[in-house]
């Protein structure tokens, strides 16, 4: 009987923060935080973004599944301007 190769483990997703032209910042999630920036800044990804474009990463945290990413974006979309980027370094 011929061997399998256990599927290998899936991919993290990405909490990312950035700052755009305007100063006022976009939260999203993704697989690779610097091919979604990119695609953001050649006007390929948020409606958001195309308008305001992003000049930084301002941070990005890992999260084990997409349904964890996604959780943790809508945590810190509610969250004031103020308390975003002290998100990353308190969320878990």
């Amino acid at each position: 009987m011929p061997r399998t190769l256990p599927d290998p483990p899936p991919k993290p997703y990405w909490l990312y923060l950035l700052e755009c032209e305007d100063g006022v910042y976009y939260a999203g999630i993704a697989l690779d935080v610097e091919q979604r920036f990119f695609r953001h800044v050649f006007g390929l990804g948020a409606r958001f973004t195309r308008a305001r474009p992003p000049v930084r990463v301002l941070a990005a945290r890992e999260y084990p599944t997409k349904g964890d990413a996604l959780r943790a974006e809508a945590r810190l979309k509610a969250l004031p301007r103020a308390r975003k980027l002290a998100f990353f370094d308190v969320a878990a």
